[in-house]
């Protein structure tokens, strides 16, 4: 184990040597691109809808577009870092960026709007695999452990874009209509390209002499079966019936053969063989994908219903999810560094219940006073959820793979956005309605249930953050160092869970 004054005095001992500083405001400015795009969104809805004259069940896909091509580009997108690079793929990734955010500001129409979503997932899902390769680079080349620092650093910052980009968004609309959230990427992409540019390093070339570095193969098999599962799995959910039996027989049939391949492949795209004989670890991916169900079926429903349904202005209802936001963050604040997870688990999966119960009693006519005090209370599980699911995952995964294990608990978090994205279009296919959101809320309910019924029963977690006090420091070292071996997915990326 290495003593805190060890690594002080190896941090002292490496002199110029030591981790590029310049690199921290690029990696962090990449990383909140789709945190902010992603809950900047929750308020523009309604308005978009009305431009175009299109229901909550269509401008859902502006929500299940960005999450689609983000769940399918993160890996694929990681894999190409590892093979060619962060430099090219940051600056390809955020330039990307700008350009669909140009074109959601000209859309013309819905479907183009859709398109500039998708272009914006795709171009997101560069910079943080990026950065983590950056930091794994910065750790073989100095000899040190990856800075804790900076890993903590682009955490919160993705954690404080996404709580507060609700009322980011409401103040852009208010100030110049719903354009300004997708302007606002441009000068985000124009800074992100400056400085990769000038600050992240080109790749070296290999030393006379020394081994060519082994190439990766691409598992475009894998990438192809995971891609068509998901699109299918979604197109059904976002219009469910019995004319649409086929999408669920070829998402069958796609995700068959994804499991299949992915098992018996080399290098697979996503390595499935991590969850052979680690069923806690199998119960945190599940807990993952339903506390997102939750929290984003929330985010985008009960914004949806304020500005429609009740009748606030976009920029009221981004004002009236502050307490959500201040709840979320002092929450964690508060918790974050208590390595029991289990009493945080139970604690807001109680709440959870509560605050999505609270739904049913809210109308027309309810106060503002009720609606940011239920605000308020889903932001607590908000707080306590999503990191203690992370660091479940440190405790339960195995060392060697642990970019795989925490790339695809980022994987569950995306599908459960999208899962929320479907729920809000069956139930606001007439309008953000009190009635919708009413039957919104009993799902969630249920959903929430058994977030709580599996926690419960995962009695591995009573385990997680009960050893000595060198517990945390141990496991920090362990994961640090997974950081600097290449895993299956490629990605390495995700041991920091942002929306």
């Amino acid at each position: 184990m290495t003593t805190i004054a060890e690594r002080v005095r190896g941090r002292r001992e490496a002199g110029p040597g030591g981790f590029n500083r310049k690199l921290v405001t690029p990696m962090i400015l990449g990383s909140i691109l789709n945190p902010i795009n992603s809950s900047m969104l929750a308020v523009a809805l309604i308005p978009i809808g009305k431009a175009f004259g299109a229901a909550p069940s269509q401008t859902a896909w502006l929500v299940s577009a960005l999450y689609l091509a983000t769940a399918i580009g993160q890996p694929v997108i990681g894999r190409l870092v590892d093979s060619y690079g962060a430099r090219p793929l940051y600056l390809t990734g955020t330039a990307v960026v700008g350009l669909a955010g140009l074109l959601g500001v000209f859309a013309p129409n819905l479907g183009v709007l859709i398109v500039s979503r998708v272009l914006l997932g795709f171009g997101t899902s560069a910079a943080y695999p990026a950065s983590m390769y950056l930091l794994r680079s910065e750790s073989a080349r100095t000899g040190m452990k990856s800075p804790s620092g900076v890993l903590a650093a682009l955490s919160l910052s993705n954690q404080v874009i996404a709580v507060i980009g609700p009322t980011l968004g409401g103040l852009l609309i208010g100030a110049g209509g719903w354009h300004l959230i997708f302007g606002v990427n441009v000068p985000l992409s124009a800074a992100c390209l400056v400085l990769g540019a000038l600050r992240l390093p080109r790749r070296g070339k290999p030393e006379q002499g020394a081994p060519p570095e082994p190439v990766q193969r691409l598992d475009a098999w894998g990438m192809g079966l995971f891609a068509g599962t998901l699109t299918a799995f979604m197109l059904f959910l976002m219009n469910p019936g019995l004319a649409q039996w086929y999408l669920l027989v070829i998402a069958a049939a796609a995700g068959t053969g994804f499991v299949r391949r992915e098992l018996r492949c080399a290098e697979p795209f996503i390595d499935l063989r991590i969850l052979r004989g680690n069923a806690p670890l199998l119960a945190t991916y599940g807990r993952q994908l339903l506390a997102y169900t939750t929290s984003y079926a929330f985010l985008y429903g009960f914004t949806q219903w304020l500005e429609e349904g009740r009748s606030l202005s976009a920029s009221g209802a981004g004002l009236l999810l502050l307490p959500m936001s201040a709840a979320a963050v002092t929450v964690t604040a508060l918790t974050g560094r208590r390595p029991e997870i289990r009493g945080k688990l139970m604690a807001g999966a109680v709440v959870q219940i509560i605050a999505c119960a609270a739904l049913l009693l809210l109308d027309t006519s309810s106060p503002v006073w009720l609606l940011a005090l239920v605000g308020a209370a889903v932001g607590i599980p908000q707080g306590l959820n999503g990191l203690a699911n992370q660091n479940a995952l440190y405790a339960q995964a195995d060392p060697a793979r642990m970019g795989s294990s925490a790339g695809l608990l980022r994987t569950f978090m995306y599908v459960g956005a999208l899962l929320a994205s479907a729920a809000n279009a069956a139930f606001y296919q007439h309008g953000a309605t009190t009635g919708g959101l009413h039957h919104l809320s009993w799902l969630l309910l249920a959903v929430a249930g058994l977030f709580l019924v599996v926690t419960a029963a995962d009695r591995s977690l009573s385990r997680v953050g009960h050893g000595d006090d060198s517990h945390a420091d141990s496991h920090a070292d362990s994961h640090a160092d997974s950081h600097q071996s290449k895993d299956s997915q490629g990605q390495d990326s995700q041991g920091q869970d942002n929306r």
